[in-house]
Formats: C-alpha cells, sequence, structure tokens
C-alpha cells in the first residue's frame, strides 16, 4: 500500500511539473501577444482607428471554436477564454487611445460637468488633451466668459432643466461652436438646440450610466442636428474611446426609447411595487429560485438601488412614453377575464401567437439568457 501511494506521489508531481511548465507557457505567449497589441496600439494610434472592430472579434471567435473542436477542447470554453483575453486587449487599448486627441487643440465647455456624467465625459476628453471647462449654475454669471472662443458646448443637465439650459446658453455661442446634449429624449431638445443656436447641432444620448468606468462597446446615438460634417470629429473621438456608434433620427430614438427605457423601467417599478404591496419574502424567496428568478430579482432591485427622480424623469418625459405606458396597463387589464374564466387555451393560444411574433430572436435570447445564466450558476 505504501509503495503504490509513493509510485502515485512521483508520477502525479511529474504531471502537476508538465503542467506548471505549461502554465508558464501559456503565460509567455500571453505577455509575447500583449507586446503585439502594443504595436497595433500604436499604429491605430498613429492612424486614428477605432479600438472595437466587431467583424475582427467575431472572425476570431468562430475560427477558435472550430480549432477548439478539432482539437478536442469544448468550443465554449475556448470562446469565454477569448472573449477575456479580447476584453482585456480592448481595454488596455482604449486606456491608452484616451490620450489620444482627434482634435486636441480643441476647447470644451461641459455645462453640468460636475455631475456623474459631465464628469466622465470631462475625465476622458481632460485625459486626450482637450481643454475641458467646466459650467455650474454657481457659475452663470461667468458663462460668457467661459463661452469665449470654445468648440463645443456640451449640455449634460437633467432632461427638465436641458431646453432652459439651451437657450441660456445659446446667446454666449460663437457662429462656428458645436452645440450637442447628452439627454435621453432627443427630439425636444434637438428642435430647441436648431431654433437657438445657427452653427453646428448634434443630439448624443450615451446608454451607459457614468460608473461604467470606459467606453468599451458601450452605445452612444447620434442624432445629426445641422452640419454633421463639423460634428464629425466628435463621434470620431468617442469611436476612438471605444463607444459603438448608433445614428438615427430624433424621432426614431425617441419612439424606440419608450420602449427601451421607459416601458422597461416602468414595468421594473410596477414589478417591485407589487412584491412590496405583497410583502414578499425576498431573502427567502431567493433560497428557492432558479437563476433567471435570481437575474430577474436582480434587475428590480438594481433600479430601487439607484436615484428615484432620475427614473422619474425617465417615464414620465413626454406625453407619448406617458401614454404607452396607460396602454401597458390597459393590456395587463385584458387578462382578467382569461384568468377568470381559469381560460388556459386561450393563454397558450396567445403564447404561441407571440411566439410566433418574436420569431428568431426566441433562440437568440435563449442562448444569450443561458449564458448569463451558467454565469450566475457559476457565482452562486
Amino acid at each position: 500500500m505504501e509503495k503504490d501511494k509513493l509510485k502515485f506521489d512521483k508520477k502525479i508531481l511529474a504531471l502537476r511539473a508538465q503542467i506548471d511548465e505549461i502554465d508558464w507557457q501559456i503565460l509567455s505567449l500571453l505577455a509575447q501577444r500583449q507586446d503585439q497589441v502594443e504595436k497595433v496600439v500604436k499604429l491605430k494610434k498613429k492612424h486614428n482607428i477605432p479600438v472595437y472592430h466587431p467583424a475582427r472579434e467575431e472572425d476570431l471567435i468562430s475560427k477558435l471554436r472550430v480549432q477548439a473542436g478539432k482539437a478536442n477542447l469544448d468550443p465554449d470554453f475556448m470562446e469565454d477564454l477569448y472573449r477575456v483575453i479580447l476584453k482585456q486587449s480592448r481595454v488596455k487599448q482604449i486606456d491608452q487611445m484616451q490620450g489620444k486627441g482627434v482634435r486636441p487643440d480643441t476647447r470644451i465647455l461641459i455645462i453640468g460637468g460636475d455631475g456623474q456624467m459631465g464628469q466622465f465625459f470631462a475625465s476622458l476628453f481632460h485625459k486626450s488633451g482637450y481643454e475641458v471647462r467646466i459650467l455650474e449654475k454657481k457659475d452663470w454669471n461667468k458663462a460668457k466668459q467661459l463661452c469665449e472662443n470654445i468648440d463645443l458646448a456640451l449640455i449634460c443637465v437633467p432632461i427638465e432643466k436641458t431646453c432652459d439650459i439651451i437657450e441660456e446658453i445659446a446667446p454666449f455661442l460663437g457662429p462656428n461652436t458645436i452645440l450637442a446634449d447628452l439627454t435621453s429624449i432627443k427630439a425636444r431638445p434637438l428642435e430647441k438646440m436648431l431654433d437657438a443656436h445657427p452653427g453646428p447641432v448634434t443630439g448624443l444620448h450615451p446608454l451607459f450610466g457614468p460608473d461604467s468606468g470606459s467606453l468599451d462597446k458601450q452605445i452612444v446615438i447620434v442624432t445629426p442636428g445641422r452640419d454633421s460634417d463639423r460634428c464629425q470629429w466628435l463621434v470620431d473621438q468617442m469611436t476612438l474611446w471605444g463607444a459603438v456608434i448608433v445614428p438615427c433620427s430624433a424621432k426614431e430614438h425617441d419612439e424606440i426609447m419608450e420602449i427601451v427605457q421607459a416601458l422597461r423601467h416602468f414595468a421594473t417599478f410596477s414589478f417591485g411595487q407589487f412584491l412590496y404591496e405583497k410583502n414578499a419574502r425576498i431573502e427567502r424567496t431567493l433560497e428557492f429560485s432558479s437563476p433567471i428568478y435570481r437575474l430577474e430579482l436582480g434587475m428590480v432591485g438594481r433600479l430601487f438601488a439607484q436615484d428615484a427622480s432620475l427614473y422619474s424623469e425617465i417615464i414620465f418625459a413626454t406625453k407619448q412614453r406617458r401614454q404607452l405606458l396607460k396602454d401597458y396597463i390597459a393590456s395587463l387589464n385584458n387578462h382578467l377575464e382569461m384568468l377568470e374564466a381559469n381560460d388556459k387555451n386561450l393563454f397558450i393560444e396567445k403564447f404561441d401567437h407571440i411566439a410566433q411574433w418574436f420569431g428568431p430572436f426566441s433562440e437568440q435570447a435563449m442562448r444569450e439568457s443561458t449564458f448569463l445564466i451558467n454565469k450566475l450558476i457559476e457565482r452562486f
């Protein structure tokens, strides 16, 4: 018995030594890969090429999945591993690209620059070599002075204050100054900017919070207003920082945001309110929960961990949004008769009809939600 153990120990130590050697080789290869990334960064920086290249990344992942299968490795494992490697590579590139300005001699005024989102963009512009000025309510007596020779006035204030600020700042702007806003509604602010300022105008909507840390793969909506060519450097700069730019009209933006933001947030609020009214034992339900329930409840808890006034401005921003939410409530009430009649067949009929409407997206949703669920299982 003792001899068998000694043989085992000797063999396993030799195998572990080989594994350790392989691990060091992997680390060495990763270091070599990073060296090549540094060269790519320098080249991209020189030619103002964006960090994120989605087609290149997806092509690489597809090839690696095929190679993994041929090497008798799990393609999903290989994809997860390389997604981490590629993200690290992008973050490294973006960190260095933040020191690259498309027009570094440009002067930028951020109205509301002491707020969270204002500070986020002020930091990005500052790191890229731009002159950044901040205008807050307490500084308004210096507004004219702060606007002297600026190339971009970026309005970053709450929705309800945006149009008033546009009217107040516009008289101080030069004819070549770009006027832009970061508001989550676009039609009304864009119209106000076009009326108040004769120069270049563009609308921006970052679809992320200021705690994101970087613009890596973050979506920024761009709604053209006037003189888009003269605003292009601003779009190019955000792309250089790693953002994914989605151009659209102000009308289309607001219609889609009614669903993406207002309806989603209101439905989440309503679910949380119902749990509160029923005095649901949240912690106890989590002990019984499936990963998908934990994920859904996590989104509810996330909403209530944030600023209520922020969400009230998003939800109640326009008459159209409020009407959509009333339509949503009416739609829920339409199900009362089905429930009172215990009509399972009607439920199945409605379910199948809606499933057909969702079409191929359902399969995509299954893949994406399964990925998230597996990540939750790993953590909890």
